[in-house]
């Protein structure tokens, strides 16, 4: 080690027990400090104390990435490793076996970590202020997504316990009940009864309302034929009281589809201030907010993968091989980032339609007994690879040189 010093700040809600170690594993200091500005201070102080410096910044171990106390020490540019919770519980039990648990023995446990096995942990990447705020637009509208998702369910469970007509109203709409034009129906009719009441033109205005601009008359038309039908009905006052609860459900998926399409927006704002914006939407399948998406998982520090193979296991699309004896089994990654292995089927599955040598790749795979998954999946290890070299080089997508060898290809998508 070149620096004999390493504190650990064990977290929690309201304080942090620092311990210091020196190379030795000798215990320099330990310290209990507030999760506030004045606790900030005392730990500078106390690193200041045992040496820390602007050319030799004493590392810091943290069981969270996350976090004012993160920020503030990420802020001075000394190295911070977030330590997983699970590899702190093992290294415990190295040293006792008696389980006995505390703050302060854990800060001890997470500096020892570091004066020992530095070498097999990576510190938090020295990300710009840019990146660090599409982060937290993409990931926040990501999540967004899946709110929305989750609320579309509920409604929907919910519909079909008295509400077939609605549903089937909305069967074939590419959006289905979270789409303006369903929304807008089911606030001003949230029972069947009501939806039975429903005029011609008392659709075609609740259309209108909705935005829709094209093929009005026809749509209202249509929407009353299916209001009109026969349909089981649940008993009055029960009708009457899911319709209450279905106006409370529509409530939460109206805030969603609004949170989605706000951070929607602005995600894809901040995300085309970003140098490299341009080199990762020149990506087949690849839009400003998968994109953005991408950006917020990989960063921009140039120096946190050490080569393509480290960003293809980060993103989950590289397999791994378990090999014992003569015997030899290759697994797709259950451990990796979640989010950007997410985003990654997406840009697969888009690029069919947008990239001849993407479609072919697949093809190939689908041929050689892939199955559909799988072999996107491959298509998105190689596409990272492709961006990684990329992004380190500065220079766009072409697809001649990502798949010099393109036959001619159908580009319609029919997946198994």
């Amino acid at each position: 080690m070149t620096n004999a010093r390493v504190p650990r700040a064990d977290w929690a809600e309201d304080h942090h027990d620092i311990a210091l170690v020196d190379a030795s594993g000798r215990q320099l200091a330990k310290k209990r400090i507030s999760d506030d500005a004045k606790g900030f201070a005392e730990l500078i102080a106390l690193l200041a104390e045992h040496g820390d410096s602007v050319d030799a910044p004493i590392p810091v171990a943290i069981e969270t990435s996350r976090g004012l106390l993160v920020s503030s020490l990420r802020a001075t540019g000394r190295p911070v490793y977030a330590i997983n919770p699970l590899a702190v519980a093992r290294y415990r039990d190295r040293h006792s076996v008696a389980r006995k648990k505390s703050d302060a023995v854990d800060a001890a446990a997470l500096a020892n970590i570091l004066r020992t096995d530095m070498a097999a942990h990576r510190p938090l990447p020295a990300d710009s202020e840019l990146v660090q705020a599409i982060a937290v637009l993409a990931r926040a509208q990501q999540d967004a997504v899946w709110d929305r998702g989750q609320a579309h369910n509920k409604l929907r469970s919910q519909l079909r316990e008295f509400y077939p007509a609605i549903l089937e109203a909305f069967a074939n709409h590419k959006h289905g009940l979270c789409s303006r034009e369903a929304r807008a129906i089911l606030a001003a009719a949230p029972t069947p009864t009501a939806a039975e009441r429903l005029t011609r033109r008392r659709l075609h205005s609740l259309l209108k309302l909705a935005g829709r601009v094209r093929g009005i008359e026809a749509e209202a038309n249509r929407l009353h034929e299916v209001f009109q039908r026969d349909h089981l009905h649940q008993l009055p006052q029960v009708e009457a009281a899911l319709g209450q609860q279905t106006s409370a459900l529509l409530r939460q998926l109206n805030a969603a589809c609004l949170n989605a399409d706000q951070l929607e927006e602005a995600t894809t704002q901040i995300f085309a201030e970003h140098p490299d914006a341009s080199v990762i939407r020149s990506f087949p399948g690849l839009g400003s907010l998968t994109g953005a998406r991408v950006l917020a998982e990989i960063g921009d520090d140039r120096h946190r993968f050490a080569n393509a193979s480290s960003l293809k296991a980060y993103a989950g699309s590289a397999p791994v091989t378990r090999t014992s004896g003569k015997s030899c089994t290759v697994m797709s990654r259950r451990i990796k980032n979640q989010r950007l292995a997410a985003v990654g089927y997406v840009w697969a599955f888009v690029s069919l339609t947008k990239s001849p040598g993407a479609r072919a790749h697949y093809d190939r795979r689908k041929a050689a007994g892939d199955r559909h998954v799988a072999a996107q999946r491959n298509l998105f290890n190689r596409f990272m690879g492709m961006l990684f070299h990329c992004l380190q080089n500065g220079t766009a997508y072409d697809e001649s040189t990502a798949f010099p060898l393109q036959p001619p290809q159908d580009l319609s998508v029919h997946a198994a």
